[in-house]
């Protein structure tokens, strides 16, 4: 098989929803993207999810059966030029679509935008009276929070879906598909690895093996295990923002300033700059981490964090990297207190397991008449929490 093929990734791609695997909350008959492709009635939105959980693929899906012209660009590439020309060709329909385009009859388009959290605030208003006014149905594909990265004039004019990570059922069926195409057999272990490796992420079990066909079964014949933790150690380790590596090297970073290893968090920082990584990811960590693990210990932490993420958006690279290495040093420095974080998620157990418990009468507003003369906001001051949890300490000395 010759090294110039696409990925098996790329050639194991869905064309239609039957052969689609995962998210049945979405794709599954009667939910909403089943709904919105089989009756073409594709709304604005917002495809959120970790990377390798189908995003692309239902925008290639939609593309497939959608019959309105059909753009697809890529943030990291793209600007507002590209926009621009898109727009300009929707209104002189005598001028030549896009080469993955279709004319449409009234005039709009589908745009689908992959990594959209990498436009900035200008781009995203460009983009938006053209949502505003349907000339563009826009498909965005984000693995960051789109609360964060998507201007709210913008996002309040989309419909989110949640993409989730993939189950190991799904895992299993795609890598068996993926090994069908490439013509290998895998044994049960090779499988069930390549399943867990992913987690989550079907790119990456595909990726693993397409790899390992290439060096231990170019011609055919069965994989094991060996073979794939093999070429797991032969393979050239490179930061990629939606990948494996970038998960490794997050977690060195937070884990180091938990730690109090400053020189280690520097060292991580440096290498998630030097990567390319996104600055405003970088110190949305920061700001989360001064709360999770500083805490109490140092409330001011959150005030330094915070400031740090405002001075990112403010200046930019390549200076930003000065304000987030003075954040870093101190949060990695500070002492360490999880008090706050231990007992919000254990009274958050308590919500989950016993549901609305009543709130003591004496808390309770009182608006009117009737409500007074029922006791509510009345009487002496007891116990706070609810009955069944009366004398409950979520909170630690």
């Amino acid at each position: 098989m010759a090294f110039s093929t696409p990925p098996l990734a790329e050639r194991l791609r869905p064309q239609t929803l039957d052969d689609y695997i995962g998210q049945d909350h979405l794709v599954a008959p009667g939910k909403p993207l089943y709904m919105a492709i089989h009756n073409n009635s594709i709304p604005s939105m917002i495809l959120w999810g970790p990377p390798g959980v189908g995003k692309t693929t239902l925008a290639r899906i939609i593309a497939n059966t959608t019959r309105k012209p059909f753009f697809a660009l890529s943030a990291v590439a793209a600007g507002k030029t590209e926009m621009k020309q898109i727009v300009e060709q929707l209104k002189t329909p005598a001028l030549p679509l896009f080469a993955d385009a279709r004319q449409g009859k009234d005039g709009s388009a589908i745009l689908f935008l992959d990594e959209i959290h990498r436009f900035n605030k200008a781009q995203q208003d460009y983009l938006l009276p053209f949502v505003e006014d349907g000339t563009l149905t826009l498909i965005g594909a984000t693995t960051e929070n789109p609360s964060f990265e998507v201007i709210s004039a913008l996002l309040s004019r989309l419909q989110i879906f949640v993409l989730r990570s993939l189950s190991m059922d799904d895992l299993r069926r795609i890598v068996q598909r993926g090994a069908q195409m490439i013509g290998v057999e895998l044994a049960d272990e090779s499988l069930n690895f390549l399943a867990e490796y992913a987690n989550g992420d079907a790119r990456a079990s595909l990726n693993l093996l397409d790899n390992a066909m290439r060096l231990y079964a170019p011609n055919g014949g069965t994989i094991r295990l060996n073979d794939l933790k093999e070429t797991l150690q032969s393979r050239l380790l490179r930061y990629d923002k939606g990948g494996e590596e970038h998960y490794n090297t997050i977690s060195a970073f937070i884990k180091s300033m938990r730690a109090g290893q400053v020189d280690a968090a520097l060292y991580y920082l440096a290498r998630m700059i030097d990567a390319g990584e996104d600055p405003r990811f970088i110190a949305r960590r920061m700001v989360i981490f001064a709360s999770e693990d500083v805490g109490m210990a140092l409330p001011t932490a959150l005030v330094v964090a915070n400031e740090v993420f405002r001075a990112v958006e403010a200046v930019g690279l390549p200076e930003a990297q000065i304000n987030l290495a003075h954040g870093v040093a101190y949060l990695a420095s500070a002492p360490k207190d999880r008090r706050a974080y231990d007992a919000y998620f254990a009274a958050l157990e308590d919500v989950k397991k016993h549901g609305n418990l009543e709130v003591p009468l004496f808390l309770r507003n009182a608006p009117t008449q009737l409500m007074k003369e029922l006791g509510y906001g009345s009487g002496p001051a007891g116990e706070f929490l609810p009955a069944a949890l009366a004398g409950k300490k979520y909170f630690g000395p």
